[in-house]
């Protein structure tokens, strides 16, 4: 790092200082010409260039990088089409909560170099997807924007924030006392004692309490406090997608996934409770169970009060920091003798069953269960999967155990193909000692499947699992839901061994059920870029799905 009491030369130089103050460790991009001064300030920099093959795959990259650190996440693209092609990512992590700041170029401001020439209004594009968004028209102003761009990002609920730095703002020479801001210590505030004591008034006076888990409780302070609400209470807990993780799911308290909003089992155990804590739901993610007039009753536990959605409208909220708000439920509530989960755990018995079911089946092309159940296998308790979005994504949710928080990463907010491959990418960089493995659809592993050469040139150790049905197996399966024709969503795909191959990494294809776990095993030992292609069987999703639970539910 530059010397701090040397004036930054430029904006850009100044830019990196402030971002080096910041602590960021990663910039992922795409650079343009419009970045040069930037790119030249970042070469002599601690801060480390990941060069993406595509903005978008870098954004997401950056979104991970703060999901799982809880740090923001950084991202560069030039002007125009890079910016635009940052708007998904951008989304994804301002739907996902993840920390992300997106940085990118713009012609000079002061003087016209050559008309509209890919000049958008990036600025007006960001606003709608991003918590702050602001043109640097002034480079003495860099750091303190940069300072409020990280504060917004980080502080609850975290999300995606942008600045534009024009061409000439970056050759801007500011003024020698430009001052850099120190990020400032804050504690996130406490929920209120009253609203505290209500919720354990509601918690003694119900008879089938239930504990839900969404993705706000994703944090270590929250996991720990979670489990010794579970352990005091014994209230059963189900998770939503996004939750995956947070306490053990092998605790046998452990319910389920309600990876569908309505209809499988562990619906049955939402009817029959009376009273729903839910710790860490955002409506944003897709609702793990609707709400109705005069139904049961439901209390809000989160950093933020719940925005009121027709299917979500809780009785009682405890808004401040979860982790605070649920150790206090779980010193102050206690163990309640009128609180009977006799029937909630006829539910657990039931999903447990019906979990097991075909896990171990040899039929080829794989069926899902076989998939999920040779993966959970293959990987360690602290084993890191990242979930593209498909129909694998529902069966992953509902059968495959999280034994640890942040082990399964996937999203249910925007749900946006081609983030599986990214993020697995990322966690690999983050902990180059833990197993990781991508599970993509072929297609959404064709959306970002360039990265792969960004893979190998970082040297990382990663499984790619390919779930190929040709198609897309999602939609294919609500079209016959819907009682249409199978028209319009098959397609073609490559040879993914001679593909992987291509790009450096090892490729493998399946064509035996019995071979899945000790290729995959085999992929992750050796260690390197591997990619494993898998023919699925799609058939089950409309007999389970479909079929066996409208028959099964709720009917125990």
């Amino acid at each position: 790092m530059a010397n701090e009491q040397t004036p930054a030369r430029n904006g850009a130089e100044l830019f990196i200082r402030a971002l080096e103050n910041e602590g960021v460790e990663y910039i992922f991009a795409v650079p343009g010409e419009e970045n040069l001064a930037f790119l030249e300030a970042l070469r002599t920099s601690s801060i480390q260039l990941v060069l993406n093959r595509h903005e978008q795959a870098a954004g997401f990259m950056a979104a991970t990088y703060g999901r799982l650190t809880g740090r923001v996440g950084v991202c560069l693209s030039t002007l125009g089409p890079g910016a635009t092609n940052f708007v998904t990512a951008a989304a994804y992590a301002q739907l996902g909560g993840m920390p992300m700041m997106m940085i990118s170029g713009q012609k000079p401001i002061k003087s016209s170099k050559q008309g509209l020439f890919q000049i958008l209004d990036v600025v007006d594009l960001m606003r709608p997807l991003t918590k702050y968004t602001r043109q640097i028209s002034n480079a003495n102003t860099i750091p303190a924007k940069v300072r409020e761009a990280f504060r917004l990002a980080s502080e609850e609920r975290p999300g995606a924030v942008h600045l534009e730095l024009p061409e000439d703002i970056a050759d801007e020479a500011p003024e020698s006392d430009t001052h850099i801001f120190k990020p400032s210590d804050a504690r996130r505030p406490s929920a209120s004692p009253k609203s505290l004591e209500m919720a354990c008034e509601m918690l003694r006076e119900a008879r089938h309490p239930l504990i839900m888990i969404g993705a706000g409780a994703n944090r270590k302070r929250v996991s720990q406090a979670l489990l010794h609400l579970v352990n005091v209470t014994g209230i059963p807990f189900f998770t939503t997608q996004m939750g995956k993780g947070v306490v053990d799911e092998r605790h046998p308290r452990y319910l389920g996934n309600a990876a569908l909003s309505a209809g499988d089992f562990v619906h049955c155990a939402i009817d029959r409770a009376d009273l729903v804590i839910n710790v860490g739901h955002d409506v944003v993610e897709k609702p793990p169970f609707f709400m109705t007039p005069g139904g049961k009753k439901v209390i809000h536990v989160n950093f933020s009060a719940a925005d009121v959605d027709p299917v979500y409208f809780p009785q009682h909220e405890v808004v401040g920091d979860i982790a605070n708000s649920v150790e206090y439920m779980a010193e102050n509530c206690g163990q309640c003798a009128n609180h009977d989960f006799t029937r909630l755990m006829e539910v657990k018995e039931a999903v447990d069953a019906h979990l097991q079911e075909r896990a171990e089946d040899d039929r080829f092309p794989v069926i899902p269960q076989r998939i999920v159940h040779d993966v959970r296998q293959v990987m360690p308790d602290d084993g890191i999967i990242t979930l593209d979005n498909g129909m694998y994504k529902l069966w992953f949710a509902r059968n495959y155990r999280a034994y640890d928080n942040n082990t399964v990463l996937l999203d249910n907010a925007l749900a946006s193909m081609g983030a599986g491959l990214p993020s697995g990418m990322m966690a690999s960089m983050l902990y180059p000692d833990l197993k990781v493995m991508a599970i993509c659809g072929d297609g959404g592993f064709m959306m970002n499947s360039q990265e792969l050469e960004t893979a190998v040139r970082l040297n990382l150790n990663l499984v790619v699992l390919i779930i190929n049905d040709s198609a897309y197996g999602m939609i294919k399966w609500k079209q016959g839901q819907e009682g249409y024709s199978d028209f319009g969503l098959d397609y073609r795909n490559p040879d993914f061994v001679t593909y992987a191959q291509s790009y450096g990494a090892k490729g493998h294809r399946l064509t035996r059920t019995e071979d899945l776990r000790p290729t995959l095993e085999g992929a992750l030992a050796e260690g390197g870029v591997h990619v494993v292609d898998v023919p699925v069987d799609y058939s089950e999703n409309r007999r389970v799905f479909d079929e066996e639970l409208a028959e099964l539910t709720c009917k125990l």
